[in-house]
């Protein structure tokens, strides 16, 4: 049954790791704090925020998240523990790739903004049920 529910996050997570383990000799270096908005944190940002909508996602599917806090809290903490493991593997297991704590802070940032568009979706989808009875 959680398979089921929670499939989309899997396969995002799997397509998370495919794109972290190549070789990123062509991704730019972040040098400054400017760089830091670049394309490569960019994608960072989208592709935890992604994981962490579709995490809430499966949670809401499978426990219709009764009791929500917790939730989110569940999706923080595997958000960020998935980032920080993907960019410690960059860094030490990895060749051609290095992980590095802007990244980690990117996709850190990706999973609250995910989450953050989950609470959106969520209040404004119950606004609209409770328009329209």
């Amino acid at each position: 049954m959680a398979f089921r529910n929670f499939w989309p996050v899997y396969l995002w997570a799997f397509f998370i790791f495919v794109l972290s383990i190549l070789p990123g000799d062509y991704i730019p270096q972040v040098i400054t704090l400017w760089d830091w908005l670049g394309p490569d944190k960019i994608a960072h940002l989208l592709f935890y925020g992604v994981f962490g909508f579709l995490l809430l996602m499966g949670f809401n599917k499978q426990y219709h998240l009764q009791k929500l806090r917790y939730y989110l809290a569940a999706t923080f903490i595997a958000g960020t523990l998935f980032g920080l493991i993907i960019e410690l593997l960059q860094h030490y297991v990895f060749k051609g790739r290095n992980g590095n704590v802007y990244d980690a802070a990117a996709n850190v940032i990706g999973v609250i903004i995910g989450i953050s568009s989950f609470v959106i979706y969520k209040r404004k989808k119950l606004r609209n049920k409770n328009t329209d009875s």
